[in-house]
């Protein structure tokens, strides 16, 4: 690693204000992706702001009747919450589906939304990569892509999120609320919250500098038959080649979003209507505009099975 200096901020505000006056400033909580980049020397930031102790890490419920979750409340807290289980059940799913005990008992809420991607390329320094390097290429394409993006993708990157948490925060219409070095605070829908690549891949948020992520609100509870189902090349501790986020009423109708196929959460409402027609429609009209290599084309039929598995599941 390289030196860098370290503080403990004493209040979300301190805290985004001290990484306004640092341009090369990181936020530092569970630390479960930032040290190992910082190995790496991916990311080399001159200056850490420690955020634990600022007191959101509370899981509380919310005025319309929904949850509002601390920043800081770890996964495995979140996971386990009763109110959680029992009227969110897609993300308790999600996140005991994700990592390994020990690093849900460190990660964060908001480190798990903002976790950068593993595409082999992004890790390897000795190879291109317009997301650790703008503008120095993008290695995946035309290299090794089997676990990479087959839709939201550019010409400049096709990596994918990694979060099993953000793709079920994104069927349950979360929303990020966060405060800016100013005081001034602000809510972000999980669904704008990340960027799609464009030409500009290391631009991964909407936040801006210092903006610090204070809590994820989530809206009162929508009911259904709740599913998190992930494929992935072994039982446990692999990041998804593709997972469902899925909520189903007796209707039919349902809401379904998935992970492990493009830079964010995927979710395409207008396709939910095509669910009640089975996993092929709705399949057909999420993956509308994909554009997969030869080495990750297989994904497109993986996702229309993982989601008739799903629907098959929910409906009993």
């Amino acid at each position: 690693m390289r030196a860098f200096s370290y503080e403990k901020a004493s209040s979300p505000a301190e805290a985004a204000a001290a990484a306004a006056r640092s341009p090369d400033a990181k936020f530092i909580a569970g630390g479960t992706n930032l040290l190992d980049l910082m190995k790496l020397q991916i990311e080399a930031p001159t200056h850490l702001i420690d955020v634990n102790g600022l007191g959101i890490d509370k899981i509380e419920p919310s005025s319309d009747g929904g949850l509002r979750i601390g920043a800081l409340v770890r996964n495995t807290a979140l996971a386990v919450d009763e109110r959680v289980r029992r009227d969110y059940a897609v993300l308790s799913r999600a996140l005991l589906a994700g990592a390994s005990g020990q690093l849900r008992n460190r990660a964060t809420t908001a480190g798990n939304l903002l976790q950068r991607t593993r595409c082999p390329y992004f890790y390897d320094t000795a190879q291109p990569c317009n997301k650790r390097q703008p503008g120095s290429g993008c290695s995946a394409l035309g290299g090794f892509s089997r676990q990479l993006g087959v839709v939201g993708i550019s010409d400049a990157c096709i990596a994918t999120h990694p979060s099993d948490m953000a793709v079920a925060m994104r069927a349950l219409d979360a929303t990020v609320e966060t405060v800016k070095p100013d005081r001034s605070t602000r809510s972000i829908p999980v669904a704008e919250l990340h960027r799609l690549p464009g030409k500009t891949p290391h631009v991964e948020t909407v936040l801006d500098q210092g903006e610090l992520i204070t809590a994820v609100t989530l809206p009162k509870p929508v009911g259904g038959t709740q599913i998190y189902r992930k494929v992935r090349d072994r039982a446990s501790y692999a990041f998804a080649l593709v997972s469902v986020a899925a909520i189903v009423q007796r209707d039919g109708s349902g809401r379904i979003a998935l992970g492990g196929v493009a830079p964010k959460p995927w979710r395409v409402e207008t396709a939910e209507a095509e669910l009640p027609r089975g996993a092929k429609a709705a399949a057909e009209a999420i993956l509308a505009d994909a554009k997969p290599t030869h080495e990750n084309a297989f994904k497109l039929p993986l996702i229309e099975r993982t989601l008739g598995a799903v629907l098959t599941q929910a409906r009993g």
